[in-house]
């Protein structure tokens, strides 16, 4: 039957009159001035009548009357009917909303106007018509009823439904067959209790008062019995629509679930004509203080509505039920209901909260949902870059979309009132406080809320803080710094702190702050955690996806190799290909999960506002830790490094993940969306990196520290047009960070020599590795050259250790690199051979993998460590040449030059495809060479090289010309240069050797105890041993430890030994005086003869 049905009934079905009245009077209705009176559960359904049903026949307006053939009776008393208490009038509104995919009746189903092949009936030409008559056409037009059985059709052809009960009342009581307000709440019971039990009583009912609303409006009367008539139907009908909803017992009909819902008619949507339109929603929101069953209907309704959508996903029809939703948003009664009801927030688990509370389910719906990723990725392995590409902008779309209708329905709840506002805060923070499981190396995924979900909820929270988000930061003032010390609704106990432990954390804490929270903050600090537990926490998963995707590939490739083994054991074949299907099937979901994700999480329009979010956090944390009102702009003004030695504990004592979500996001784009950084990234970004950078003792995690450094890294890395990457030329000309970048960079270039991990050793390259790159991007401006100058004359410790470790760095890298090569190219001739077999060859071939790895690693950093030593020797030429610094350094070349040109190079370097390895040892012998250049006119330097007794050759500096002559790697003048510097070595060789004959036995008061060479500079160590300053500077570097006690010491306890040095200088003085009067003797001896 379709919704605009009318009760039908056969002649003798129709209800008795005396049944009827029971009915009607057996059922009061609990208002505020009479409460809680129970409508009467035990009435039944009226009894039919056998009288024959009557057949439509024409009749004017007149003749009705004229059918009163019995005489007159009294009219029955009768007690109040329950609809007269709820005298509310209906405002008509208008409506909108999207259409639903359910059939849509004929605009003559429910509007009084003639189907097109039905002749319209001829205007009346009689009298006006009367207030009876217009009230009885107007009803019966609305409600689709009648008491005249000769008038069975309306004035636009549609079949009306006669009411027996109701005319035997009329005949009897001799008035005219006609309805009126008087008789029409008797009317719609007689109707509404006839009506089939297997359907709502709501398809009748809402069909009605849709016609009564619109008949209201197209009426133009504001008084009188005509618009009396029009408020009654509406009064009635919105009456009689709740009714049978809340007491369908009232009508004769058990409960039934199915039937005593709203949640059908939501779902249809608004434009619908089954739907619930908004002047019938308005309407009953008037009824609310009435009964109380009434607002429970619609709570009930979409509770109903939420628990069905958490069972289905976004490839089946979510639509409707995000639309009802929508629909409830406009009406903030209704949403400070739902707000109170006891599922919005009633999930005891982190999975819970999907389903188990009220706005679960609509931030459920999401792309990456199971079968929602096959079917944007079906088939992932063998998906084109095209067909990807397309996928991910399709899932984006849909996702951006209902995203939007996310936020409409949560703003929604935020703007309804401070309680509601209070109770949605706190579902938020439920969320996060139950998934700190997600940032765990390793989880169950099905303890924790669902990836979909959390961004869904991280990219809501983002929208709540654009309002101050703006470009002027001019309402970061009003984050409460103090969110944590007074009734904080995140959890933050079990997280790492900033730079407290647990227990200094949580006594900081336990002294709270008296005062309120406000919206700013609670949408600031939740939105930190969401992106932890959300975005942040599915970007971690994206390379543990990566990881597992590489490991499934390469045992699937194993294992189809492998098939011929089972190929003649049918048994074995089958459950060979089980296991083949089985990890090929993983391997297809882990391709689709990483795709969803990264189609997700590329959206450009989410991670702007993310960047706009992390500016904010960036500019809180500075002011915080700076205790100024600092803006992007004006870092020299606010900003003064190294930052205080106290520490602010409201910093200190913050979640790690408040700095790492700025690093991680930026990161995150960096590599993945660069496009939209140079218009999303300011100053704020070098300030932040810069002050923690000069100031690491700030922050505790090594690791966050070296975040910061990728940070510049991949800020300078080349992008598009911008030669120096998005932040390169800012810090070219930022006079911040040229005063403090190069020192935060050395600064932490020392402190990475040990993270405290098991990886520290490797971490450490790849740190110093994106340190040159910084460097270099910002050497072109001279004052980083004349910075690092000052640096080794006025801090003169801090620089020898520096570039002590850069030496360190040199020897080690090159020498690890250059040792892979000779075992790389014996693996490349055994490989030559044909005959190895398979097994073997594979072992070989995952060897040289490795080895070749290692070399190209190691080779990246040597090339890196080389031009930081050209830029650095070549700027400032003197501090190198320090006796703490000197020897090393000589040392270094000299032993890098004999493996790169000595004369077992050739055969041990040369393998092939040297490119790949970044092996290019004829630019690596230059740039030793422009070394040797770079220091050449310092004779302490010249001392240096030619007393390296382990590896100065004269002849291998002499093959190093010939080679570079003879590629072309340098230009004659530079040659030249080269050839009169290889003389100074030799002269100064032959003098050493000279001096060292004449200098004879060292006493053992002179002598270094550790080194056994002569003293230059001698100092007391605390364990009452003298050695020489640069031997034990030397020692301290690696080790800060007396070598002869053991005990903890610094350069600073050294006491030079003043008497001491002037008596070795006296001794050295004579001995070289005497040896230079031999040689002058000698020589004129030999002129003589």
């Amino acid at each position: 039957m379709d919704h605009n049905e009318q009760p039908s009934w056969a002649g003798g079905d129709a209800p008795d009159k005396e049944k009827m009245e029971q009915a009607r009077t057996s059922t009061p209705v609990s208002t505020k001035s009479d409460e809680n009176k129970a409508p009467d559960s035990e009435s039944s359904n009226p009894s039919r009548s056998s009288t024959p049903k009557p057949q439509p026949q024409p009749a004017s307006a007149d003749s009705r009357s004229k059918i009163n053939v019995t005489p007159a009776a009294p009219p029955a008393s009768s007690s109040p009917n329950p609809f007269n208490k709820l005298g509310v009038k209906a405002e008509p509104s208008s409506s909108t909303g999207t259409s639903s995919v359910h059939r849509k009746r004929l605009a003559s189903e429910i509007d009084d106007v003639a189907p097109a092949d039905r002749p319209s009936p001829k205007p009346p030409t009689a009298q006006p018509e009367s207030d009876e008559s217009y009230a009885d056409r107007t009803l019966s037009q609305i409600f689709r009823i009648t008491v005249d059985p000769h008038n069975m059709v309306n004035n636009s052809g549609q079949r009306l439904t006669f009411l027996p009960n109701l005319n035997e009342e009329l005949n009897e009581s001799g008035e005219p067959l006609k309805l009126s307000v008087n008789t029409l709440d008797q009317a719609l019971m007689e109707a509404a209790s006839s009506y089939p039990h297997d359907k709502p009583l709501m398809n009748y009912f809402l069909p009605c008062w849709k016609r009564a609303v619109k008949a209201s409006l197209q009426f133009k009367g504001t008084e009188g019995p005509k618009f009396e008539v029009h408020e009654e139907a509406k009064r009635l009908c919105m009456s009689s629509c709740l009714f049978a909803l809340t007491m369908p017992d009232l009508y004769g009909r058990s409960p039934n679930p199915k039937h005593d819902t709203l949640m059908p008619y939501l779902l249809k949507g608004v434009q619908d004509e089954n739907g619930l339109c908004f002047n019938f929603i308005q309407e009953a929101i008037k009824r609310f203080d009435d009964d109380e069953a009434f607002p429970a209907l619609f709570n009930d309704a979409m509770v109903q509505i939420s628990s069905k959508l958490g069972t289905i996903s976004m490839d089946q029809d979510y639509k409707p039920y995000i639309q009802a939703m929508l629909t409830y948003t406009r009406f903030p009664p209704l949403i400070v209901n739902l707000a109170k009801h006891p599922t919005f927030n009633m999930a005891q688990s982190a999975a819970g909260i999907e389903k188990h509370t009220l706005l679960g389910p609509f931030f459920r719906i999401s792309p990456l949902q199971g079968e929602v990723i096959k079917s944007y990725f079906p088939g992932a392995r063998a998906l084109d870059k095209g067909r990807i590409a397309n996928s991910q902008d399709a899932l984006r779309i849909v996702l951006r979309t209902h995203q939007d209708d996310l936020f409409a329905i949560t703003n929604a709840f935020i703007r309804a009132g401070q309680d509601t506002r209070s109770r949605t805060l706190d579902w938020f923070a439920y969320i996060m406080n139950t998934n700190h499981k997600r940032r765990a190396l390793q989880f169950d995924p099905r303890e924790v809320a669902s990836n979909g979900f959390m961004i869904n909820v991280t990219t809501i929270l983002d929208r709540f803080c654009e309002p101050f988000m703006d470009m002027d930061f001019s309402k970061v003032n009003k984050i409460d710094d103090n969110y944590f010390r007074k009734q904080p609704r995140i959890n933050i106990s079990d997280e790492t702190k900033l730079n407290a432990d647990q227990s200094y954390a949580d006594a900081f804490y336990a002294n709270k702050v008296p005062g309120e929270t406000n919206f700013i903050s609670e949408a600031f600090f939740l939105t930190l955690a969401a992106h932890h537990y959300g975005s942040e926490a599915c970007n971690s998963q994206l390379k543990n996806l990566d990881r597992d995707i590489k490991y499934l590939e390469k045992r699937v490739k194993i294992m189809e190799a492998d098939r011929i083994k089972f190929v003649n054991n049918p048994v074995q074949l089958q459950q060979y290909d089980t296991a083949v299907k089985r990890h090929v099937d993983a391997l297809e979901k882990s391709i689709a999960v990483k795709l969803s994700i990264e189609g997700v999480l590329l959206d450009e329009r989410m991670q702007s506002t993310s960047l706009r979010f992390m500016r904010i956090v960036a500019v809180w944390l500075l002011r915080l830790v700076t205790r100024s009102e600092y803006k992007p702009g004006q870092e020299s003004k606010e900003i003064h490094l190294p930052l205080p030695q106290e520490k602010s504990d409201l910093f200190s004592c913050l979640p790690e993940y408040t700095l790492q979500n700025i690093v991680d996001n930026f990161k995150f784009i960096f590599r993945w969306l660069p496009k939209i950084l140079p218009s999303a990234v300011g100053d704020e970004m070098i300030a932040l990196c810069v002050t923690f950078l000069r100031s690491t003792e700030y922050i505790k995690n090594p690791y966050l520290k070296s975040s910061l450094v990728s940070l510049l890294f991949s800020a300078t890395w080349p992008l598009m047009h911008l030669k120096r990457g998005v932040l390169g030329d800012q810090l070219v000309g930022s006079q911040f960070a040229n005063d403090h970048l190069l020192k935060g960079l050395m600064k932490f270039y020392i402190e990475c020599e040990s993270t405290g991990a098991d990886s520290a050793f490797y971490d450490k390259f790849n740190i110093r590795y994106e340190i040159f790159q910084v460097i270099k991007c910002v050497w072109v401006n001279d004052h980083y050259k004349r910075q690092l100058t000052r640096e080794s004359r006025v801090n003169k410790q801090f620089f020898v250790q520096f570039v002590n470790m850069l030496l360190n760095d040199a020897t080690y890298v090159l020498d690890e690199a250059l040792t892979k090569f000779p075992k790389i190219r014996a693996i490349e001739k055994e490989l030559e051979d044909p005959s190895i077999p398979q097994e073997d060859r594979q072992k070989k071939e995952e060897e040289m993998q490795q080895l070749a790895n290692q070399a190209t690693s190691f080779m990246q950093l040597a090339n890196e460590t080389l031009e930081m030593m050209k830029l650095f020797t070549e700027a400032m030429s003197e501090a190198f040449t320090m006796p703490e610094i000197v020897s090393r350094l000589a040392s270094m070349l000299n032993y890098n030059l004999e493996t790169l040109a000595g004369k077992k190079a050739a055969a041990e370097l040369s393998v092939s495809n040297r490119d790949k390895y970044h092996f290019r040892p004829i630019q690596i012998i230059s740039d030793i060479v422009d070394i040797y250049l770079n220091l050449g006119n310092s004779s302490v330097f010249i001392d240096a090289v030619a007393a390296d007794g382990r590896s100065y050759k004269p002849e291998v500096l002499e093959r190093v010309s010939r080679i570079l002559t003879s590629k072309n790697q340098k230009d004659p003048a530079d040659i030249a240069r080269w050839d009169k510097l290889r003389v100074k070595f030799v002269e100064a060789k032959t003098l050493l050797d000279q001096a060292e004959l004449d200098l004879g036995d060292i006493p053992a008061e002179f002598e270094d105890p550790i080194m056994g060479d002569l003293m230059k500079d001698p100092v007391l160590l605390p364990s009452k041993h003298i050695v020489d300053r640069s031997t034990i500077v030397q020692h301290l570097l690696s080790d800060p430890k007396d070598p002869f006690t053991r005990q903890a010491m610094t350069i600073d306890d050294a006491i030079p030994q003043t008497e001491l040095r002037e008596r070795i200088e006296q001794w050295r003085e004579e001995r070289v005086q005497a040896a230079k009067d031999k040689l002058k003797s000698e020589a004129m001896d030999t002129t003589e003869g």
